[in-house]
């Protein structure tokens, strides 16, 4: 799906009463501009993951029917490199938090088939008593992660091409994407908080409640302001409190979900 081009910029490049020396490219290159920016790639919050029929570790896959629950869908830089091996690792690791869950895991990068299969080996010995069951797929033409938002713009290999960044879409049961990490090269990513936004994500989406900052699971939530007292009396007979605030607009109210 596009993505939108910032509104000042977009307003900038298509006033046509603007100074001359204001104006220091043409007609022609302002025209490439907008086309290029509007229809520049990359999903995002809220977008459907298009129907990508993919090559991966456990055979080709179309991504409709692998994503009929919450999927984590995350790519690497590259295999056989340090960040993305203890990564991948704890990703096997934490497989039996997302499978309590129902959640999936599908990787993702430029390497083919046959590295990914090889350097798994490393990502096990790394990883004692973990096994990588999840599927990666390969990408080696770097298609997807230009269609998928999983382009690192500052790392290219030696080629000159792109590198995949870290980059973790959390996709929903409907294909459409409820949450994205975007992480350098240099930052490898944690996974205790993967499962800590997956179990806020799943609550929102069964309640009218926001997580606070630090949320954990088991502590209060925040209802949402869309919710009227008298609503949120219905839909939490377990109770609320409301914080006293200089405003007294009585918007931050506290209720507690797990209990």
């Amino acid at each position: 799906m596009p993505r939108s081009l910032h509104a000042n910029t977009l307003s900038t490049l298509l006033n046509p009463h603007l100074p001359n020396s204001y104006l220091t490219i043409t007609k022609k290159q302002r025209k490439q501009t907008i086309s290029h920016t509007l229809t520049m790639p990359g999903l995002t919050i809220g977008d459907s993951v298009p129907n990508l029929e993919v090559e991966t570790t456990h055979g080709v896959i179309k991504l409709h029917d692998y994503i009929d629950t919450w999927t984590i869908l995350f790519s690497h830089p590259g295999d056989f490199t340090p960040v993305c091996t203890t990564e991948l690792g704890k990703m096997a690791a934490h497989a039996p938090e997302f499978a309590k869950r129902g959640v999936k895991l599908l990787g993702l990068s430029c390497d083919d088939v046959s590295s990914h299969a090889e350097w798994v080996k490393d990502i096990e010995a790394y990883t004692p008593g973990c096994k990588v069951t999840y599927p990666i797929i390969a990408d080696p033409k770097r298609e997807l992660i230009k269609i998928l938002n999983m382009v690192d713009p500052d790392e290219k290999v030696s080629s000159g091409h792109n590198v995949p960044s870290r980059a973790l879409h959390i996709v929903g049961a409907d294909k459409r994407i409820k949450l994205s990490f975007l992480y350098p090269a240099s930052t490898g990513r944690n996974m205790d908080e993967v499962v800590r936004v997956l179990d806020s994500l799943e609550r929102s989406s069964k309640n009218k409640i926001a997580t606070p900052a630090n949320w954990k699971p088991g502590e209060d939530v925040v209802i949402s302001p869309s919710v009227s007292d008298e609503e949120a009396k219905k839909l939490f007979p377990q109770g609320f409190k409301t914080v006293g605030l200089p405003s007294n607009k009585g918007y931050l109210r506290f209720t507690n979900v797990d209990h």
